[in-house]
């Protein structure tokens, strides 16, 4: 009865992703959530015997009343040296091969997917293209970011930080790319996120299923503003989605951008625009 009263972050954990009486944030969070749930259950499990069995042995061999000298000392037992190798290595292999498991099925691309993004990481901000169907991506539109700006206060006004769009329900792709150092691509409710290097890029296939707005960040430390490297994500519906894509095509932002290199320019304080920004208009 207790356990059925939880919420549905408590039943994941405490992970976020999560709300009562609506569907996960992605099609892949369930599945996270269950290997996180899985692995600190069973590891608790394994803490109480430990930690039963230390009790035990301080309680069953503790120096009682009247006794001197040291206790029988014991070399070794074979029983019980091959039991406490034996149990660790197989709960290793086990936590690993679900690990494996879930995330081959994770990584696993779409063959074709409905919506195709290049997140592109910068010193210290984000570009984002929607890429198009013709060869040379003439067709893309993009939005290139500044990092997060601080006023006085510490605080950061979050309608100015890159935005990522995603349509609800659509098989997505975000190909990963980085234009200077090692970056990490986190959509934190998402519960997955992905390195981005110079020379490998990586991509994310998944389906967003919940409409909202979501906190980005990059989790790799990058440099000295690493902290201001922030994103939003909202997930709409078709019709949003095609109509905020028909504002970046008005506004001229066409073209592929993923061969520019565009290290950010502006520190924070400045208000100056990257010099990709400046180049792209």
């Amino acid at each position: 009865m207790a356990l059925a009263g939880c919420s549905a972050a408590e039943t994941h954990g405490f992970l976020p992703g999560f709300v009562d009486g609506a569907p996960s944030a992605t099609n892949q969070t369930d599945r996270v959530g269950g290997l996180w749930v899985t692995s600190w259950v069973i590891l608790l499990i394994v803490g109480i015997v430990t930690w039963g069995l230390m009790a035990w042995a301080l309680v069953m061999y503790r120096r009682r009343a009247g006794q001197t000298g040291l206790p029988v000392q014991l070399r070794y037992n074979m029983p019980i040296e091959i039991l406490y190798t034996v149990i660790p290595l197989i709960l290793i292999l086990g936590m690993f091969f679900f690990t494996a498991k879930d995330q081959a099925e994770i990584e696993r691309p779409w063959a074709k997917p409905d919506v195709e993004i290049t997140a592109i990481a910068k010193q210290w901000a984000w570009d984002f293209q929607y890429d198009g169907e013709e060869k040379d991506n003439s067709d893309a539109v993009w939005t290139m970011g500044v990092q997060a700006d601080a006023d006085a206060n510490g605080d950061i006004d979050r309608a100015k930080l890159p935005t990522l769009v995603l349509p609800v329900d659509k098989k997505v792709t975000i190909d990963l790319q980085s234009r200077d150092v090692i970056h990490s691509f986190w959509i934190i409710d998402f519960l997955y996120k992905k390195d981005m290097f110079i020379g490998k890029d990586n991509s994310w296939s998944f389906i967003p299923t919940r409409i909202g707005e979501y906190d980005g960040k990059c989790a790799e430390l990058c440099g000295e503003y690493h902290s201001m490297m922030l994103f939003n994500v909202k997930v709409v519906s078709q019709a949003d989605y095609d109509a905020y894509l028909q504002t970046l095509r008005d506004e001229g932002n066409t073209g592929d951008i993923t061969d520019a290199y565009d290290r950010l320019g502006n520190l924070p304080g400045t208000g100056a625009p990257s010099t990709g920004e400046e180049e792209g208009k």
